[in-house]
């Protein structure tokens, strides 16, 4: 058990982690039912592991068009149409932030959104998650960092000192955003990828993996290679 989640303790004896008291979870609907779903269902696990009838705290929700009715894990899939946002949080787990965005647009627009942080994530209190986000295990933020709504922050990702991330912001494992940067809406960062301290990231950019930004892109597109360069389509 980690000792950050002995901390602090609510009235029916579950103790609670140190995340958790600032981004607080009740009952959770993932929002899709694919590969990064199911690891957005073992940081919720790991958040809430001491919590009772855990498994009506979590469901899965799929578009009616595509549901089949089973279960993952021993946690209910349910339809779309059957999501209540009177009764559950929601978090989306499409990792494309384009697809993100358009998955949130048509969600229930008294949808509250949940933000989900692993225990194990190093988060200083200068630091501001937005709603809908999710942040792995192994992951530091240290100080004065804005993240986005609908952010991604894969396993073991960093992010720097005063750096602003956009919304709908996605890591892959391990990437690493130095200090002071501005990164805009839609931009995903691949794993093993970084970026120089104070450099600037227009919206809808894909930095490819292993890849070095080490100076500002004001272009939309796909970058990539040390140091990075947009990749250009030939006919």
């Amino acid at each position: 058990m980690c000792r950050a989640a002995r901390e602090f303790e609510i009235e029916d004896g579950r103790f609670l982690n140190k995340h958790e008291k600032r981004y607080p979870l009740e009952k959770v609907a993932i929002i899709g039912a694919g590969d990064f779903a199911r690891e957005i269902l073992t940081c919720i696990k790991d958040i809430l592991y001491s919590s009772k009838k855990i498994h009506d705290r979590i469901i899965f929700v799929e578009p009616d068009d595509g549901f089949t009715e089973r279960n993952i894990h021993d946690f209910k899939v349910i339809p779309q149409s059957l999501f209540d946002p009177s009764v559950w949080s929601a978090v989306v787990s499409v990792s494309n932030p384009e697809k993100r965005e358009k998955i949130v647009g048509h969600l229930p627009h008294n949808t509250h959104f949940a933000t989900v942080v692993h225990p194990s994530a190093v988060i200083s209190e200068w630091v501001n998650i937005k709603d809908g986000s999710v942040v792995t295990a192994g992951s530091i933020l240290t100080c004065d960092i804005t993240v986005g709504m609908h952010s991604q922050l894969n396993l073991h990702t960093t992010i720097g000192h005063d750096t602003i991330c956009g919304d709908y912001f996605t890591t892959a494992p391990a990437a690493n955003i130095s200090g002071a940067c501005k990164i805009g809406n839609r931009v995903y960062f691949g794993t093993n990828s970084s970026i120089r301290q104070g450099v600037t990231v227009c919206d809808d950019v894909t930095v490819g993996m292993g890849s070095v930004v080490i100076k500002d892109i004001s272009e939309p597109g796909i970058y990539v290679g040390s140091p990075s360069q947009k990749l250009v389509k030939h006919n």
